[in-house]
């Protein structure tokens, strides 16, 4: 059985539409930063994502 969550949907939308574009990652935080302003009950989950991305290639201690 394979899981599916509700936010594959979204990215599967994002990379159907984006996924040829070449983003920064300045353009990406400033992305980030706008939808926060909008949309200022997800600020914790857009922490934690920019923090995960941030820190992907940190060690494993």
């Amino acid at each position: 059985m394979v899981l599916v969550y509700f936010t594959d949907r979204g990215i599967e939308e994002l990379a159907s539409r984006r996924g040829d574009d070449e983003v920064t990652i300045d353009w990406l935080a400033e992305q980030f930063r706008t939808f926060v302003d909008l949309n200022p009950e997800f600020e914790i989950p857009i922490e934690r994502l920019a923090t995960w991305l941030a820190r992907l290639d940190d060690d494993e201690d």
